[in-house]
Parts: C-alpha cells; sequence; structure tokens
C-alpha cells in the first residue's frame, strides 16, 4: 500500500555543480525538493522506489553520472551491488543525487524507469502492482511540467502550455489521481512534458490510499514547468 509520495522536478540543473553560476536561481525548488523528501522519510516505508522516464527496473546500487553535463559527479541509488552495464536514465540520477543530499536511510531503494510513449492505463496498472507488493510503500516521482512556456523554452512558446501545467498543479496539490491519468499523452508529447508517465504511475499507485497532497512549489523558471509536491 502506497503511505507517502513525493513528486520532484528532474533537470540535471537541479545539481548546483551542473548549473553553475545559475544554481541560487533553483534554490527554492531544491529546498522544496528536500522538504517533500522527509514527508517520505516521516512515513517509515518499507520500501521507496523511484519513478521516471527510463528502461525498465534498477536494482539498489546503480550507479549514474552527470558526467554528460561536463561535471565529474557519480550517484547510485541507494546501497547494493546491480549487475554490470546498468546505469540510471538522466531523471534517475537527479533523484539518487537529491536522496544523496538529503541523507536517506529510512528504507531501501530502487527505480523504476517508464517509456514516455507508455499509455496512460498502462502506467497506472504498473503503479496499482507496485501498491500491492509492500504493506507500506513510498515513491519518489521524477518528472517536469511543459517546456513550452516561454519563447526561451526548450521547446519555444506553446500557448496551451500554461494550461496544461496549471491543471498538474492543480492534481497534484490535490493528490487527484483521476485528473493525473487522464492528462493527454500526446499533448503531453507536443508540450515536451517529461512527467506525464511516472505522474499517471504515481495516480495508480494511489488509487484506494486515501492520502493528501500539498503543493511545496510550482515555478518556470526557463520556460519549464517545474512541481514540487508531497502526499501522505
Amino acid at each position: 500500500m502506497l503511505v507517502a509520495a513525493a513528486v520532484c522536478p528532474c533537470p540535471p540543473l537541479l545539481v548546483p555543480e551542473v548549473a553553475q553560476g545559475a544554481a541560487p536561481e533553483l534554490d527554492a525548488v531544491r529546498h522544496a525538493c528536500e522538504g517533500a523528501v522527509s514527508v517520505l522519510a516521516a512515513a517509515r516505508p518499507d520500501r521507496l522506489v523511484v519513478v521516471g522516464l527510463g528502461d525498465g527496473r534498477y536494482p539498489a546500487g546503480t550507479p549514474g553520472s552527470f558526467r554528460g553535463f561536463g561535471v565529474d559527479i557519480d550517484v547510485r541509488l541507494g546501497a547494493g551491488e546491480p549487475g554490470p552495464g546498468r546505469e540510471l536514465s538522466p531523471p534517475l540520477a537527479v533523484a539518487a543525487w537529491l536522496l544523496a543530499r538529503t541523507h536517506w536511510s529510512a528504507a531501501p531503494v530502487e527505480g523504476l524507469g517508464v517509456d514516455d510513449a507508455s499509455a496512460a492505463d498502462h502506467c497506472a496498472a504498473l503503479g496499482r502492482e507496485l501498491a500491492a507488493q509492500d504493506d507500506r510503500l513510498a515513491l519518489l516521482v521524477m518528472g517536469d511540467g511543459s517546456a513550452c512556456r516561454t519563447v526561451k523554452a526548450p521547446g519555444y512558446l506553446d500557448e496551451r502550455a500554461a494550461r496544461f501545467d496549471a491543471v498538474v498543479a492543480r492534481a497534484l496539490g490535490a493528490a487527484d489521481t483521476g485528473a493525473l491519468e487522464s492528462l493527454d499523452a500526446g499533448l503531453a508529447r507536443e508540450l515536451r512534458v517529461s512527467g506525464r508517465a511516472p505522474w499517471q504511475v504515481l495516480a495508480g499507485a494511489a488509487e484506494g490510499a486515501g492520502l493528501a497532497g500539498e503543493l511545496l512549489c510550482e515555478e518556470a523558471p526557463y520556460g519549464v514547468g517545474y512541481f514540487v509536491a508531497a502526499w501522505s
């Protein structure tokens, strides 16, 4: 059963060494992410699963890196010795960095990567499967909103982006699983949303759990929607 969830954005810029001189611009987002992770720890879960775009299961101890962004920083998802050749996807690497930053030790950690093209019902089914495996499950869900909020955004300006992100913000703040499951995959892809599929995994896991939500932060500093929320 899902007992708590944290939703965080996943830009590598969250790592101050990657952001360099722009690091202070995301201080509020980092602080909110730390607060969301503290909600997970307070729930005393039996297991924490990190969910983000990627490819299947990532066992405890899977390594990741920010070397592709010009920074000599390596991370590891919890403790363990995974098989050779497996590396964290970028969103899960950001999650591993966040957990290390907050000194996570409350429960064993593993990762689940979902394909951006996954249908909503498939994502929700994955979430329900996760929730059925543990008496006390927590999720750390990594994903960004639209990348089309301004003309300087990665996807340029799309007038639909602000409306899409407003729906997401309301759903995350209210722990509205139905609204998350109803997000349009095609529109999300056009708006370059990385969080749609992970949020729908969360929606499936939270069905019937009776969790309350709180939106801790909502920003779009680079024309990309960043949301931080805690469900407990």
